[in-house]
């Protein structure tokens, strides 16, 4: 029996000091959300309208060198940006964003992952190692793995122009981005986006065309030369800050369900803790009550 007590006692140690670093994760995760989701709620609104104005002017010029970022293409060649995390305990957060992209391969792109023409490039570890052993004859692009070590715009736009790049010299026909949309600390939308080309804006609900209603000064040539890499820079720097924002988020989650569960487990380990001390206590007892009738009978 003492045995048993002793098991149970180095079980609730373990569960109690297992509960404290979840406790601590929870608190750093926390403090890193709160950064994170001002930086995305700050910049959102912003990316998302220029994205707009730029699908507007896009689906309403004709083909030329400085608009061939919304050029369509037969498709014969993809990149498939995977954002992920480059660290676990976050749930589900990273297997999610990497089964959007395997949805988005098995939905539209399955002809090309046959033809060897598809390419994933992972942004976070986690991606890779996800994808390593779960699908072949896709090329792996590992140099930006490392990218969330630095979130700077600068940085990030290195990434961005060399996509950009690509696609202009038709090493890719389409570029997709399979990231996590940030809500709230609790909940975040896992898609898989196009990037590039620009996506065509919707006719309106009468059905007429939906026309770009700006003005250019001095000219639209000179202007979309520099606005055009501008704002899909600025688009897929929004990608990378919102999978940031939803790994704390997803990470403080996860924390806080684990302590949880660390609580119920203890007080079931206490439960069995006491009824075992309760055993071993009557036990004795009864073996001193044992003796004793033993001793009055001799």
């Amino acid at each position: 029996m003492s045995g048993q007590l002793k098991e149970v006692r180095d079980r609730i140690k373990t569960v109690n000091n297992t509960q404290q670093i979840t406790k601590a994760m929870k608190m750093v995760s926390a403090a890193k959300l709160r950064r994170a989701q001002q930086a995305i709620v700050e910049m959102r609104p912003y990316a998302d309208k220029l994205n707009q104005m730029l699908r507007n002017i896009l689906s309403n010029l004709e083909g030329g060198a400085d608009t061939s970022f919304g050029e369509e293409r037969s498709i014969s060649k993809v990149c498939i940006v995977v954002v992920t995390s480059n660290r676990g305990l976050a749930g589900a957060f990273n297997t999610n964003v990497c089964k959007a992209a395997f949805a988005k391969i098995n939905d539209e792109y399955a002809e090309q992952k046959a033809n060897g023409s598809l390419t994933l490039l992972f942004i976070g570890k986690k991606g890779y190692d996800y994808f390593k052993n779960r699908i072949s004859g896709v090329e792996f692009n590992l140099d930006h793995v490392s990218l969330f070590e630095d979130l700077g715009f600068d940085n990030v736009a290195k990434v961005s122009q060399s996509l950009m790049d690509a696609f202009e010299n038709h090493e890719y026909d389409r570029i997709d981005v399979a990231y996590a949309r940030f809500k709230n600390a609790a909940t975040q939308f896992f898609v898989a986006e196009q990037f590039l080309p620009v996506a065509k804006l919707d006719k309106s609900d009468d059905g007429k065309d939906l026309k770009a209603d700006y003005i250019f000064e001095p000219s639209m040539e000179g202007l979309l030369q520099h606005l055009v890499p501008s704002i899909l820079q600025t688009q897929f720097h929004k990608y990378l800050l919102d999978t940031h924002a939803s790994e704390h988020g997803a990470r403080m989650t996860a924390m806080d369900k684990a302590s949880e569960n660390a609580n119920e487990l203890l007080r079931d380990l206490k439960i069995s803790y006491n009824k075992a001390r309760q055993e071993s206590i009557t036990k004795e007892i009864l073996e001193i009550v044992g003796g004793a009738a033993a001793l009055e009978e001799g």
